[in-house]
Formats: structure tokens, sequence, C-alpha cells
């Protein structure tokens, strides 16, 4: 693996930490918390205006179908910003399965999503169950020419945004028959209730009494949802890690900062051992969580698998993330955990970002089955 960024990518790192210097400032993130829409316009019409909706979308929806190295490198600069905007769910989750098993007539969704003019979720999570196919729950009930969907589902991210919901359905007892389906969140039988998490994002839970959908909202051929959402997740985890190694760097040099100027005993703090062998051992975790990192996005755009790195990066990002955040809130002292004090932000999104997607537990079973089988 090539360590070396090329001038593309650096040049495409730039822009898009002068984007989000320019509109999504530390003000901009605290404006947006608990706010039901979830992003700010002006932001989401940048991005689409210099083409980062449609990194990963085909050439031929108006993407640029970037490889995921580039992608990442994007999200390292989003998560320095902790940018609040639905570009994972939309225009990673849902735009990669629509490219993987969507129709033709489905797949039109990606050029409004490369746009910035339509925004899609998914529906995937359930009360008290699981990150594995056990945990769907959502049944799908054969009606006619299509089904009905019944039930809940929980942390969809930007719900009350989103054009379309995919939402993760059971469509028989066996493990394997999950089906994807677009779904109208203005349709008869959905109900959407904003849900306020740790980081302040934007979260709803979702209820699905007798919802109609016909056979043309089935996404891909039936029994075939889970491997879907699967192979897109593991792609999903690589870039979840590099907007946590982004925002890790922030939080990192925030602290840093904050310790050379903070002078007690008429030196600064960073001059005490032991601040700095904290702040040494974060900045080695995050290096190492970097090149974990890269390496998995490296791999996956030479068409290797990333079963294996694909978890160990997002573990690693995430543990390395909230650990060096849970330092730098020691660092600044009582302050640190005000909310008049941007290190919260960074400290309250890291355990956030730990918990969602795969968390821990599910990605340390994702390593050992590839280790063990």
């Amino acid at each position: 693996m090539d360590l070396d960024f090329s001038e593309e990518q650096e040049a495409l790192r730039s822009m898009v930490r002068e984007v989000c210097r320019d509109y999504s400032s530390i003000e901009v993130v605290r404006g947006i918390e608990d706010d039901p829409s979830g992003y700010p316009d002006e932001l989401w019409e940048q991005l689409a205006r210099v083409g980062l909706l449609g990194m990963r979308i085909d050439e031929a929806h108006g993407g640029a179908q970037q490889g995921l190295l580039e992608t990442a490198i994007a999200y390292e600069e989003l998560g320095r910003a902790l940018a609040p905007v639905p570009h994972f769910v939309s225009c990673i989750v849902s735009a990669g399965i629509l490219e993987r098993a969507g129709s033709e007539d489905q797949k039109q969704w990606l050029d409004r999503i490369a746009a910035g003019t339509a925004i899609l979720t998914p529906a995937w999570l359930e009360p008290d169950h699981g990150y594995g196919p056990a945990g769907i729950g959502v049944c799908a009930t054969p009606d006619g020419d299509g089904f009905r969907l019944d039930g809940t589902k929980r942390h969809v991210a930007y719900a009350s945004a989103a054009d379309r919901l995919i939402v993760v359905a059971r469509t028989g007892a066996a493990e394997c028959e999950i089906d994807l389906f677009l779904v109208d969140p203005s349709a008869d039988g959905v109900r959407r209730t904003q849900q306020y998490s740790l980081a302040s994002d934007t979260q709803y839970r979702v209820d699905l009494s007798q919802v109609r959908v016909g056979i043309e909202d089935r996404i891909g051929d039936p029994g075939s949802g889970w491997s879907t959402l699967c192979a897109v997740l593991y792609e999903g985890a690589v870039l979840n890690a590099a907007w946590a190694n982004g925002a890790c760097e922030q939080a990192l040099a925030i602290t840093t900062q904050y310790a050379k100027d903070r002078v007690q005993f008429d030196k600064p703090i960073a001059a005490f051992q032991s601040i700095a062998h904290y702040l040494a051992d974060a900045r080695t975790h995050l290096d190492g969580s970097r090149t974990l990192t890269h390496q998995a996005a490296w791999a996956r755009d030479r068409g290797n698998s990333i079963e294996e790195l694909a978890p160990m990066a997002k573990l690693f990002a995430c543990q390395s993330f909230r650990d060096t955040t849970a330092v730098c809130e020691q660092i600044f002292g009582g302050i640190g955990f005000t909310v008049e004090c941007d290190i919260q932000l960074y400290f309250r999104r890291a355990k956030q970002l730990q918990l969602s997607w795969w968390d821990s537990r599910h990605l340390e079973e994702l390593i050992a089955s590839r280790t063990f089988d």
C-alpha cells in the first residue's frame, strides 16, 4: 500500500476542508443540534455544487464514481468539522443499495441524490433487537400484487427530510428471507417521531402500520435484501472510521493547543509529563487508526475483500476516538464537560458513532468469524 496521497487527492482534501470551514463552523454545528431536519441547507447545497454528493455514484447517474479511498479522505474532513449532513445515509448507504440491486426505474433516484434534490435514508434497526438478520422483525406480508409493512424502526437518521425510506423487512420465517423496500414517508400508516440522542443528531422512530408497497418497490431479488445491505455497510464501516479519525484529529488539536496555552505553576500544562504522555498516546493511536482505515479503503479499490479490514477499521477508529476525547475532557478539566466548551461536541459524537450502525460487540463478532472460520 502506498501511504502517499496524490496531488489530486490532496486537492480534494483541501476543497472539502474549505467548504466545511465556510459552511460548517462550530457555530453551525451547535445551531443545528436537535433540529428536526438535521442539516443546514447552505452546507448541503454547497456539497452538491462541488460534486461531493455523487462521489460514489456512477457517472451515468450524475456522479463522479470515485474510489473508496478518495471518499475516505473527504470523510476525514467532514468528521473534522462535525459536518451535520445526511451524506452517509443518502449518498453512501441508500445510493449503494440502489446501485447494487435497484431496478432501472429505482436507479433514477441516484440522479437526484447526486444533485442534492432528494434524500433517502435506511430504516434498519429495531427496538431491543441486534444488528444481525435475526433482529429484523418488521413484517412484509403479501397483499395482492404488493406487500403491507408492519412494525417499528428506531434510529432512522434524517427521516423528516427523507423523500424515501429504504425499509428492511422480513418476508418469511427463515433468517435469510429479508427484503428492502422503498417507502414514501408520507404514505398512510407511516408515523415519524423524533428521538433525542447523545450526539444531538437527528434520529427518528418510524412506526409502520399496514403500509402498502407495490412489488415494484422491492429492491433486488426476493431474499437478497440482507446481503445487499451488508455489502454496503462494509464500505460504510470504512467511512465511519474515516469520519472518526478526522474528528479525533481535530479534538486532539484543540486539546493540544489548550495544553500549550494553559499555564499552571508558571509553565504550560503540556510541559508536565503526565499530560504530554496522554497526548502522545492519543496521537499514536490516531496514526495507527488512520493507517488501518486507509488500508481498508485501498484494498476495496483494488477489488480485494474488506470483510475483515472494514470491521477492524471501525472498531479501532471509534474506540480511539472515544478514548481520546475522554482524555481531552480530563485535560480541559471541569470546563470540558460544559456545553460552552467545544470539546464536549466531539466527546458526545464519539460515543454515539461507536454505538451506531455496527457497534463494538457486533464488529468483534464479524472479526472473530473471519479469523476463526
